[in-house]
């Protein structure tokens, strides 16, 4: 059916309910009827995500049930006595998404496991796990605007389903008519066969022991945790009780919470766009800052997998780390205590996407660690621990991408910010037993490994049209690959949708063993390299640079002008 078809359907469908048919009849605007019918809300190796509204190409109850009709036919037709365990977070219609899913789930014999009250992402992943159930979801739209929720999708190994799963999900769900047969049935039914089960706090607590052993230098956070003064933000999302839990259980007692953005609030009113990567949402922590003085300062975001970190710099302006820079202070801060603990191994290894900064490779060749590159999704970053503990090749150390996301530990297979703030806090206390703060530890790493600069731009495209435009953007840059930037000469192009790597200096080309990606690398002569591909998530199409200068001067002013560069290549503003 076209979009007017689909607009119709709706109109007159038994199943859609009076208030979704008057949100539909006060349309007006064609384009926005178009947009919101004119394909199927897309099921990708995550799940959904999209703004909060009526019709097939948003999120809403109907969406939802369609999406978890098809999964429970997935599960049905693969497990005995299958089971799942659903977890939401602060986001408007999160609470009634996850019942909706439930109600379905219940309706075809799944067994339930809901929390009763928000929790962050990585301990729904944790849960899958501790419960051995064959699935999970969780209702979150991450760090999107407050207009958007979404629905993620879990196997029984705590991981974002992949390719294979994900499309034969997808196969049900497109088969999955969303008037006739998504089945549901009433809460209070599947309370009383046994079919929904309600998450107590003994999850919780089994959580909370496994984060606990994760601290490296166990002897210095028992001894001075309670001196590490800490501004925390929960940005309105789930992360407030776990985070703050977790801190206090290790003796970060000295803990300053931004009151105003401390309870859940799906219209996140002091952070409209709440995403820790965007510094207008420590505002607030940075005036509470001037007062309390603290040591360090964070903020996660709304389902709690994600954690930005501000710092005091020398000249006493405060300043949000990027996620590779974080990211890097942990990979040097962590493979450094394993080497001062005496457990540092050959084996150790830190995992990253192949758009984060390539300066983590110079710190795991410091520690004669390895180091491995997986498409971007920390997916694929849990697809790799789970190798890493079937065959014992290797020791997870760290995972962790450039937007902001990190992980530590085999228990959750997703990014976990609960985790990332105890060892982030961990990490403070180290550098100020040193008499530094972490602004003056990047600069020491800098002067160690080199001055990298990475940037990121995100070129939004709504509706149809944008989609179209952001095909038309790579298919361009595919078939017309540049040979040089200002001067310097392109030296390697990699194809992830191809899974080609070209060697333009040898004249060779060889496979690359990654899932396939529509997603473009470019590395230059000078050790510089972009990457474009199309955001999974987001109407957007994502540009990824990176650099290396002299000095922070030299970097800076490099990654601008390179930046300039690519832009006018992709003919982008």
């Amino acid at each position: 059916m076209n979009f007017e078809e689909n607009y119709k359907a709706w109109l007159e469908s038994n199943i859609i309910d009076v208030d979704t048919k008057e949100e539909l009849k006060a349309l007006t605007d064609i384009k926005e009827i178009e947009d919101r019918f004119y394909k199927n809300l897309e099921f990708g190796t995550g799940g959904l995500r999209g703004k909060i509204a009526a019709g097939n190409n948003r999120m809403n109850t109907y969406t939802v049930g369609k999406a978890t009709q098809g999964l429970a036919t997935y599960l049905v037709k693969n497990f005995e006595s299958p089971s799942a365990a659903i977890a939401f977070d602060s986001r408007n219609y999160s609470d009634v998404f996850a019942e909706t899913a439930a109600r379905v789930l219940a309706a075809n014999g799944v067994k339930v496991y809901l929390f009763e009250s928000l929790r962050p992402t990585p301990m729904l992943s944790f849960t899958v796990r501790h419960l051995k159930t064959q699935a999970g979801i969780v209702l979150t739209a991450s760090h999107n605007p407050k207009e958007y929720n979404g629905y993620k999708v879990y196997g029984s190994d705590g991981g974002q389903v992949t390719d294979n799963a994900a499309n034969e999900i997808l196969g049900y769900i497109n088969e999955t008519d969303i008037f006739s047969d998504v089945k549901m049935i009433s809460k209070e039914e599947a309370v009383e066969k046994g079919l929904l089960v309600y998450i107590g706090e003994d999850v919780d607590n089994a959580y909370y022991e496994k984060v606990e052993t994760l601290v490296v230098n166990k002897e210095m956070v028992k001894e001075k945790a309670s001196e590490l003064k800490i501004i925390y933000t929960p940005i309105h999302g789930s992360g407030n009780i776990p985070v703050r839990t977790m801190l206090k259980r290790l003796g970060y007692t000295n803990v300053h919470v931004v009151k105003e953005q401390e309870l859940p609030d799906g219209n996140f009113p002091t952070a409209p766009y709440p995403n820790p990567e965007v510094p207008q949402v420590f505002n607030l922590a940075i005036e509470m800052a001037k007062e309390v003085e603290p040591d360090l300062i964070f903020g996660t975001d709304p389902d709690c997998d994600r954690i930005g970190v501000i710092v005091k710099e020398d000249s006493g302006e405060y300043k949000v780390l990027t996620g590779n820079q974080i990211g890097v202070l942990l990979s040097e801060y962590m493979l450094n205590a394993r080497k001062e603990t005496g457990v540092l191994s050959t084996k150790d290894t830190l995992i990253k996407t192949i758009v984060t900064t390539e300066m983590a490779a110079k710190v795991a060749k410091n520690y004669d660690a390895q180091i491995m590159n997986v498409l971007t999704g920390f997916k694929y970053i849990g697809e790799k621990i789970e190798q890493f503990e079937q065959t014992g090749s290797n020791n997870f150390v760290l995972g962790f991408e450039e937007s902001y996301g990190y992980l530590s530990g085999g228990f959750v297979r997703d990014k976990d910010a609960v985790i990332a703030a105890t060892l982030i806090a961990e990490m403070a206390l180290y550098y100020k037993t040193q008499g530094k703060n972490l602004a003056e530890a990047l600069h020491d790493l800098f002067e160690k490994y080199g001055y990298y600069k990475e940037d990121l731009i995100s070129i939004t495209m709504e509706g149809k049209d944008g989609q179209e435009q952001i095909a038309a953007m790579i298919t361009n840059l595919r078939e017309n690959m540049p040979k040089e930037l200002n001067g310097v000469k392109v030296v390697v192009s990699e194809d992830y949708k191809l899974s080609k790597r070209v060697d333009r200096l040898a004249g060779t080309s060889s496979d690359i063993d990654l899932p396939k990606s529509n997603v473009l690398k470019f590395i230059l002569e000078d050790k510089s390299w972009f990457v474009v591909r199309p955001s999974g998530t987001e109407p957007k199409v994502k540009i990824y640079a990176s650099v290396v200068g002299k000095d922070v001067v030299d970097a800076d002013n490099k990654c601008d002008v390179f930046v300039k560069s690519i832009k006018e290549l992709l003919n982008v503003k």
